[in-house]
Formats: structure tokens, C-alpha cells, sequence
């Protein structure tokens, strides 16, 4: 991989960066706003709306993000989103009434879909076949690192009168860098041969395959242009709402769009965010001093976890590390059950804030909570991420869309409905209920999803013709193998 690929990558990812920092920040938020907004202490309620609104956004930002981008090109829509992403900023720092906040952290959401959408499809269509998996995974090292720093800032400003207040402001200074950085970013190959610039598309592709030939990449040229022309005919022989239908009607899009919604819908019900969310309260409610520190220890397990998936994710393959990861999801969050069962024995399963809870107990919960996203960050929570590699190029952005939009809608739900489903049937049936969800989503990776590593985008969107493909995926891995071999042992006779 070229130095111009990573530079590409980690300008682009610098949304990501944002994606993370500004869902990761109002856990933080949430426990220091206090009277600030009003209320003497928000309620229940005003917390699950203050963050729900951020994810209602999202999903409205990410249903449009890639449709948008079929018609003006991958890097513009980041542009949108560094722009909103600074009004948002400027709005929820400002606030003065839950309603305002309400409204700022709804305007960052359209930002955040925008960007879950987008950056992982130009990465995607940028980046060499051999490296997509780890370059994609890069965008994700760059969510749960905005994270990090968006609980470590949480801590810093904990005790400050008003912290809050810089905690959600500064997520505007990386936005303003990114977009002094997108005049520099290249246009997606694949887009630029769809509008007919051949010239640009050929020079960003030299650039990207900085060790190949001019005949290889020429080679490569002409490959994307069988594609694309296909593409071309489509979209000039159909409307949108044709093309849009086609997803669900034409039986390659349509598994398609099952498998990338399906580990979209997995990645949030398995209840990940609502540590994201509200792992200060939590944290607060069973008895430690210091929740936004502790909190920063779930998400700097987030981090390190999803290099170990940046460095393995296109050795071990995407379907095998969820398949090797999510038992220990389940495990983390069934141990995390019994925990809170018995941990709040004496308040009969209810979380009570001040109570005196046993010390043991409460270590165990943080315990089984670190293992649980150790195995999520190994494996789920960047493997979805890849869905652009599932679809046609004519409709490519159209399902990461509907995909992306899957992902919010699963996370509203979870983050709409966390606090009153532990009060309903208390934290020990909601994290078992969550471990439930997860057995599920392990049984559908088992059954539906191929193994695309190693393979070309128009090669991915073959394997769907006659069923989810996972037999058809491993026959052309094979094949692919065996060429290289057989060029490997050639290219040693020869030399």
C-alpha cells in the first residue's frame, strides 16, 4: 500500500474521527450537564431524546448520503458533512434549553449518517483488493479513536462548571480541517469513468498502485470500464425509482442488500451503543467515583481492539472473524447478566444511584463489559463497514444507504429504549435479552454471509447470482489463489 493511499485514507477518515468523537461525547455530556439546560437534573426521558435525536438524523443522513453521492461524487458529500458537522457544534455549545440541545445534537446526526455512509464506500472504491478490508477497518480505527478522545475530554472537563459546553464544541475543529483537506482528495476511479473523465481516473490509479505498470493499470482501466459501462446503460435505460426498486426486485441486489442490512441490524441490536451512550450513567448508578474515567476504559478497548481487526481483517477474512468473534459477545454480555443480577440483589434489581453496591460485583460487571467489546471491535463493529463491496456499481450507493440507514434505525431503537427497558425488566434481563439478539445475529453470519476478501468489487457482486454465496465466494478465493500460485512459480523459473 502506497503512502498515497494511507495519506487518502486517514484525510477521509477524519470524518470517522467525527462519527466517533460525537457519539461518544454525550455520555460524558449527559452526566455534567446538570441545571444547565433548565431542569434541575434531566430526566429519564430527556436523556433518551437528547440522544435519540442524534440518531433519528443519522438515519436521515445516511438513507440520502449515498444516493446523493451517485450523482455528485463520493467527496463532495464529506464537504456537507464537515459543514454540518460545525453547525452542530456551534448549536450544542450555545444551548440553553433541552429543546436547543435537542436540536444541535439532531443537525450532528445528519452529519454522522452522512459520513457512516460515504467514507466507508470511497475508501472502499479507492483502496487496491487486497487491502480494502484493512483500509475500511481504518475509517473504524479512527471512529473508536474519536471516541477515546471523546471520553478523555469528557474526563478532563468532568468537574468543570459548564465543561459540557466545550466537550460538544470542539468536535467543529476537526470538521474545519477536513474541509481545508478535501480540495486535495481524489474522486472515486469508478466515478470519474461513469462521468467519462478516463484521464483523471487513470492518473488517481497510478497514484493508488504506485508499484505497477503502465499496462497493468491500463489493464485495470479497462476491467473498471466493462463494469462502469454496464453501469452507464442501466442508469441511462432506467429511472430512479427503477433502479431503486431493483435493489429489492433483482435477486443478486436483493441478497445483497439482505447481508449488508442484516450485519447492520446485528451491530446495533447487540445493544453496543447504549455503553456508548450511557456507559457514565451506568457506570455512576453501580458505585464508581469516576464514570466518565471508567468509561474511557470501554472505549479504549474499542480502539485497541479494531487494530487488532485493522491488522488481521483481510488475513483471517470478514466472515470468519465474525463467526470466531461473536461467541464472545455472547459470552461477555451473559456474564454481564448474571452480574447485574447479582449486584442489585438488594435493591431488588434495580439500579438505585447512591446506593452501596458489593465492589466485587460491580468489578465483574466492568469485566464481562470490557470482554463483550473486545470480541464486538474484533469482529462486528467494523466488519458491516465493508457493505459497499456487496452491491453493483449502479447501485452501489443506493444500497450503502439503505444499509447505513438500517444501522440508525437498529440504533435508535436501542438508544430510544435502553433506559426504560432496564426499568422494565432490570439491567440483568436487558443484557441477557441483548445476548440473545447476539445468538441470532451469529446464526444469520453462519448462514448468509459470504467470504469477500481477496476479491475484486465486480467479482463480490457475482457471487450473489444463484444464492447468498458462500460457496460460489470460496471457489473464487480458490481460483484466485491458484493463479497467483501458478504466477509465482512461473515468475521463479523464470528469474
Amino acid at each position: 500500500t502506497t503512502w498515497y493511499i494511507w495519506m487518502l485514507v486517514l484525510a477521509s477518515s477524519i470524518s470517522g474521527l467525527l462519527f466517533g468523537y460525537d457519539t461518544g461525547v454525550i455520555s460524558g455530556a449527559l452526566v455534567t450537564i446538570r441545571g444547565d439546560l433548565g431542569p434541575a437534573e434531566l430526566s429519564n426521558m430527556q436523556k433518551e431524546l437528547i440522544t435519540s435525536s442524534t440518531t433519528l438524523g443519522a438515519l436521515l443522513g445516511g438513507l440520502a448520503g449515498g444516493i446523493i453521492s451517485d450523482w455528485t461524487g463520493r467527496k463532495w458529500v464529506l464537504g456537507i458533512a464537515d459543514v454540518i458537522f460545525i453547525a452542530g457544534a456551534a448549536v450544542q455549545a450555545v444551548s440553553q434549553t433541552v429543546w436547543q440541545m435537542v436540536g444541535g445534537r439532531f443537525v450532528i446526526g445528519i452529519g454522522v449518517g452522512l459520513a457512516a455512509c460515504i467514507v466507508p464506500l470511497f475508501i472502499g472504491e479507492l483502496a487496491p483488493t487486497k487491502q480494502r478490508g484493512r483500509l475500511v477497518t481504518a475509517n473504524v480505527v479512527s471512529i473508536t479513536l474519536g471516541q477515546v478522545i471523546a471520553y478523555g475530554i469528557g474526563a478532563a472537563f468532568e468537574s468543570v462548571s459548564g465543561g459540557w459546553r466545550w466537550m460538544v464544541g470542539l468536535g467543529a475543529v476537526p470538521a474545519a480541517l477536513q474541509f481545508f483537506f478535501l480540495p486535495f482528495l481524489p474522486e472515486s476511479p469508478r466515478i470519474l469513468l461513469r462521468q467519462g473523465n478516463r484521464y483523471t481516473a487513470t492518473r488517481n490509479l497510478s497514484k493508488i498502485y504506485g508499484q505497477a505498470t503502465p499496462e497493468e493499470i491500463e489493464q485495470r482501466v479497462r476491467l473498471m470500464e466493462d463494469s462502469v459501462q454496464e453501469s452507464i446503460r442501466i442508469t441511462k435505460e432506467t429511472t430512479f425509482t427503477q433502479r431503486f426498486m431493483s435493489v429489492f426486485l433483482v435477486n443478486e441486489n436483493r441478497r445483497a442488500l439482505i447481508v449488508a442490512c442484516g450485519l447492520q441490524a446485528f451491530q446495533q441490536l447487540c445493544g453496543f451503543n447504549t455503553l456508548m451512550y450511557y456507559s457514565a450513567t451506568l457506570f455512576k448508578s453501580i458505585g464508581f467515583n469516576k464514570p466518565t474515567a471508567v468509561g474511557l476504559i470501554i472505549s479504549g478497548t474499542n480502539f485497541v481492539f479494531t487494530l487488532f481487526a485493522l491488522k488481521y481483517i483481510d488475513i483471517i477474512g470478514r466472515r470468519r472473524i465474525m463467526l470466531y468473534s461473536s461467541p464472545g459477545m455472547i459470552f461477555g454480555l451473559g456474564f454481564a447478566s448474571v452480574s447485574f443480577y447479582f449486584l442489585t440483589k438488594q435493591t431488588n434489581g434495580v439500579l438505585v444511584d447512591g446506593t452501596d453496591y458489593p465492589k466485587s460485583w460491580s468489578i465483574m460487571v466492568l469485566f464481562s463489559m470490557v470482554f463483550y467489546v473486545a470480541s464486538y471491535a474484533t469482529g462486528l463493529g467494523n466488519v458491516p463497514w465493508q457493505q459497499g463491496e456487496l452491491f453493483a456499481l449502479e447501485v452501489r450507493g443506493i444500497g450503502s444507504s439503505l444499509a447505513t440507514a438500517t444501522n440508525w434505525t437498529g440504533n435508535l431503537i436501542i438508544g430510544a429504549t435502553y433506559l426504560s427497558l432496564i426499568h422494565k425488566i432490570t439491567a440483568a434481563g436487558a443484557f441477557g435479552f441483548y445476548a440473545g439478539l447476539c445468538i441470532l445475529g451469529w446464526t444469520f453470519c453462519l448462514l448468509c454471509y459470504p467470504e469477500t476478501a481477496g476479491l475484486s468489487l465486480e467479482q463480490v457482486t457475482q457471487i450473489f447470482k444463484d444464492d447468498f454465496g458462500i460457496r460460489a465466494a470460496e471457489r473464487l478465493r480458490r481460483e484466485k489463489a491458484d493463479l497467483r500460485a501458478d504466477a509465482d512459480f512461473y515468475n521463479t523459473g523464470a528469474s
